[in-house]
């Protein structure tokens, strides 16, 4: 059995949308600014959107983590780290640190290549 509000509503549908609301509208990424960080910290020497350079392109990379949950926080850790990578070569050598501290600039970076 429904159970119906005062405003004819059913009180499941009135929670969903309250819970939508509570999470507030859903952020584009900035890809301006997010291009901008990439080109300030040379990501743009071994990256590119669609073409292989010395590493994979972004749009790869984003195919590769669409759809799953750690996406945003495995993406994160790589660019904040330093770990070794494989490039195309197959040599390997240490991914640079991205040039920020600024966690918004991050995240604003990280949404822009998994949102390609």
């Amino acid at each position: 059995m429904t159970t119906l509000l005062p405003t004819g509503l059913p009180a499941s549908l009135l929670a969903a949308t309250v819970l939508l609301a509570a999470a507030g509208p859903a952020q584009a990424a900035d890809a301006e600014a997010a291009q901008a960080l990439a080109r300030r910290s040379n990501c743009m020497k071994c990256h590119a959107v669609d073409k292989v350079k010395d590493a994979k392109p972004w749009r790869e990379v984003a195919k590769e983590l669409k759809g799953k949950p750690d996406a945003q926080e495995r993406l994160t850790k790589h660019i904040t780290t330093g770990p070794k990578v494989k490039l195309e070569d197959g040599s390997e050598e240490v991914h640079p640190i991205i040039k920020t501290k600024n966690a918004d600039e991050i995240r604003n970076l990280v949404d822009w290549i998994l949102s390609l």
